[in-house]
């Protein structure tokens, strides 16, 4: 099961690529092993890794065991430093990283061995050499080495970051038969099969790995473990699913092996990797002594859970902290509500009062105080966390993040698609704790700080602002409406309660949560601090 994951991570795969142009004009030698091995570094975590340090015959090295889809920063500061912690342990587990289109981490790493430095902006910022990359490859350009790296027996595990849209799945979170790639590689499929040829390439990476486990059963090899570490809920369940549909439409005989053997775990993932910058890599030039193309960085904050379905053959992730667990679901729910439903409810009233940043919006005493209390009074006991979580701790170290000054996330792009997230950050939160009689204001005042926030989008709209949302030509249907019924709030709230693609129809009649959100909407009128601060001592909330 895939994490709603910090907004700031953008989608896991976000990538800002460096400008190339500009960093050649460097009189630094690039980074590359051999380049390293002339260089004393003067911090240890800069050094070449141990594991490649085994002489000059790069065949000593650990062979490659991964095959990565999706090589974007998010993985590089994610699951590849993982891996990178892993190798210490030993093990052939080395990564073929895969670009499914674009040759920007190509160009940037394959003149680097595949090394690149990872910065953990912290109060103080460190950084580490991160070596198990091995190489990069551009499936339109280097297809038959990727399908030889996937077809290879030695490849054990295939991961995944390759954003949502990268499964073809309709809105049901099945495979779409009718996407334009899932077309495509279906008849591709069909063809190779009747002529017992494999050449074609498939566009989708559903299609690409279904071709290369076709290949891997014919060869009587044992399919890969494929790990969607996406955005996706429930994303080991209808990746498996996915495969299985392309597989059953394709070769039963297939589907059949498929079902019985492959293993998709859920996972959740979670740590912040803002884009690279000028910044970054001149204070990376400096501590290296060399240049680096394309450095990564990230908090130090870094979490991985995986569905404990493993085989006993992996990588030794766990001693790197991976966490192995039974309902990978319950940490996902624990995510969604201490992180992202108070990530969410800073960003809309954040923007109403005219806050730019997360880290601004900590210094607002206020601001912080009202968020703390949502979370220990009306989402804390909404839900039973995983016995491996301490909440309190958990939600401690939260609040400890966004309070990070070297990571700069604006309000303003967490605000994004709030359609989409709210019926899974904020409005589960409220069922369930109308269902158990316990006090939703301050849910309700977070979904209200949302219906202010669309009609000050619309109010905006002629000053070029734009409101970023799926659904916006709705939203601000909606909200024109709602300018038409100026100062009428009980109007204005049931105008919104009509959007059922973010409100449930029996949470949207339930009197309960009609009344408290318009009591919220109504106090949000002009919003200051100081009529936050009135709110939360009408709660009894200290101040």
């Amino acid at each position: 099961m895939a994490p709603l994951m910090m907004d700031s991570v953008m989608s896991a795969n976000a990538q800002t690529m460096p400008p190339l142009a500009e960093a050649k004009t460097s009189t630094l030698p690039r980074l590359s092993q051999q380049t390293l091995q002339g260089t004393a570094a003067t911090i240890p975590a800069l050094a070449l890794p141990g594991y490649l340090t085994s002489g000059a015959d790069q065949s000593a090295q650990p062979g490659i065991g991964i095959v990565h889809l999706g090589p974007g920063a998010f993985f590089r500061g994610h699951q590849a430093w993982y891996t990178h912690q892993a190798l210490k342990q030993g093990g052939d587990w080395r990564i073929c990283a895969v670009a499914l289109r674009s040759s920007d981490v190509s160009d940037a790493l394959t003149p680097q061995d595949g090394l690149y430095t990872l910065a953990v902006m912290e109060q103080q910022t460190s950084y580490q050499l991160i070596g198990s990359v091995a190489e990069v490859l551009v499936a339109p350009k280097h297809f038959p080495q990727v399908l030889a790296r996937l077809t290879a027996a030695a490849t054990k595990y295939v991961t995944m970051t390759i954003t949502e849209k990268g499964y073809c799945l309709n809105g049901a979170g099945v495979l779409d038969l009718q996407h334009a790639d899932i077309v495509h590689d279906l008849q591709s499929f069909a063809r190779d099969l009747n002529s017992c040829a494999d050449s074609s390439q498939p566009k989708s990476a559903i299609g690409l790995l279904v071709k290369a486990l076709q290949l891997r059963f014919t060869a009587n090899v044992p399919p890969f473990v494929v790990i969607s570490c996406d955005n996706l809920t429930d994303n080991g369940h209808k990746l498996k699913n996915a495969l299985l549909t392309f597989a059953e439409k394709s070769s039963p005989a297939l589907a059949n092996w498929l079902k019985q053997q492959l293993i998709s775990p859920c996972t959740m993932v979670d740590s912040i990797t803002p884009a690279t910058d000028d910044a970054l890599r001149q204070a990376v030039a400096h501590e290296l002594g060399l240049e680096d193309a394309w450095p990564i960085k990230r908090e130090a904050f870094c979490q991985w859970v995986i569905e404990d379905i493993l085989p006993a053959d992996r990588p030794a992730w766990g001693k790197a902290g991976v966490i192995y667990a039974s309902d990978v679901s319950a940490f996902e729910k624990a995510k969604l509500r201490l992180l992202n439903a108070p990530h969410s409810t800073m960003a809309y009233l954040g923007v109403l009062l005219g806050i730019e940043t997360v880290y601004d919006a900590m210094q607002q005493p206020v601001l912080v105080r009202f968020l703390k209390a949502l979370v220990e009074e009306e989402i804390q006991p909404s839900f039973q966390a995983p016995a491996e979580l301490d909440v309190a701790s958990y939600s401690a170290d939260i609040f400890r993040r966004f309070e990070n000054p070297s990571v700069r996330h604006l309000l303003a792009q967490i605000a994004w698609d709030g359609s989409q997230k709210l019926p899974m950050r904020l409005i589960p939160v409220i069922q369930d704790n109308l269902a158990a009689g316990r006090p939703i204001a301050k849910l309700a005042l977070a979904i209200a700080a949302w219906c202010r926030f669309i009609r000050l989008r619309a109010s905006q709209q002629a000053q070029g602002v734009t409101l970023v949302d799926p659904l916006a030509a709705q939203l601000l249907a909606v909200a024109a409406q709602c300018a038409e019924q100026a100062n009428e709030p009980a109007t204005e709230v049931a105008l919104f309660l009509t959007l059922d693609a973010v409100f449930p129809p029996k949470l949207a009649l339930d009197s309960r949560f009609v009344a408290a959100l318009k009591n919220a909407y109504t106090s949000l009128d002009q919003l200051q601090l100081s009529t936050l601060a009135l709110q939360l001592q009408q709660d009894g909330v200290s101040v």
